[in-house]
C-alpha cells in the first residue's frame, strides 16, 4: 500500500481550553510533511480562532462527530486518515505504527489509556482494550485510522458512529489493534462520575445493538 502521508483529522466543538495543545503536540508530524485538518462543528467559543495558526487546514462543518469527520476526509490529501479527538493525544511512534499496519491492513485503532485521578479509570481503559481486541469494534477514543482508499465515510448518525463504522469495515478485514496507546482526557467520566458514565456507555450500547434509533440514544447521552 506504501501509505507515506497522513492526515490527522480533528473534531471540534467549544474546545478552546485545550485545542492548541492538542494541535501542538501534532506539530512534529506536520514539520515531517503529514497534515492536521480541524473540523469545527459550529463553537462558539474561541476554538477557530486558536486552532486556524496550529493546523494546515481548518474546515467548517454541520455540527455532529460522524458528518464532522466525513468533512474532513473530503478535505483531506493525504494517502491514510487519522480520526483523532480533540482531548486524545497519539503516542510517540504513532506515524511508524500506522503507516507499517496499513501495509497489511485497511484500518485500525490503538489502544488506550485514559487520563485523570480516578482509581477506576486504568480498569476502563484496560476494559475497552480487551473488548476492543474481542470484538474488532474500535472507538472513537482509540484514534481509528484507515487507508485513504477504503474509507467510504461515518454513517451519518447523531451516535455510535465508530461503532457503526467498524462493523462495516470488519466485513472487509479485521482491524488492526496496536498496543501502544493514546492518551485521551477522563473528563467526561470524571464530570458525570465514572460509574456512572460506564453504566451509561453499556446501556446505549445494548439500546444500539437492540435496533434504537442513534438520535434517541444521543438525547440520552446529552442529559
Amino acid at each position: 500500500m506504501g501509505a507515506q502521508r497522513l492526515s490527522v483529522i480533528v473534531p471540534a466543538l467549544n474546545e478552546a481550553p485545550g485545542i492548541g495543545a492538542a494541535l501542538q503536540a501534532l506539530a512534529p508530524l506536520r514539520a515531517r510533511g503529514h497534515e492536521v485538518i480541524v473540523v469545527d462543528g459550529g463553537s462558539a467559543d474561541r476554538t477557530r480562532e486558536i486552532a486556524a495558526p496550529l493546523c494546515d487546514r481548518l474546515v467548517l462543518a454541520q455540527r455532529g462527530r460522524a458528518v464532522q469527520m466525513n468533512a474532513g476526509a473530503q478535505a483531506a490529501r493525504g494517502d491514510a486518515l487519522v480520526f483523532l479527538h480533540a482531548d486524545t493525544r497519539l503516542p510517540e511512534d504513532a506515524e511508524k505504527e500506522i503507516v507499517g499496519c496499513l501495509e497489511r491492513h485497511l484500518w485500525g485503532r490503538f489502544d488506550v489509556a485514559i487520563e485523570g485521578r480516578h482509581r477506576l479509570l486504568p480498569v476502563i481503559a484496560q476494559a475497552m482494550n480487551l473488548r476492543s481486541r474481542l470484538t474488532g469494534i474500535a472507538t472513537g477514543d482509540q484514534a481509528i485510522f484507515v487507508r485513504r482508499e477504503a474509507f467510504a465515510g461515518f454513517p451519518d448518525i447523531a451516535l455510535m458512529e465508530d461503532v457503526a463504522f467498524s462493523t462495516a469495515m470488519k466485513r472487509r478485514g479485521p482491524p488492526a489493534c496496536l498496543r501502544s496507546r493514546v492518551l485521551t482526557s477522563g473528563r467526561r467520566w470524571e464530570s458525570r462520575g465514572v460509574l456512572r458514565t460506564v453504566a451509561l456507555m453499556w446501556r446505549l450500547r445494548l439500546l444500539y445493538f437492540l435496533g434504537a434509533r442513534p438520535e434517541a440514544l444521543a438525547r440520552r447521552y446529552e442529559r
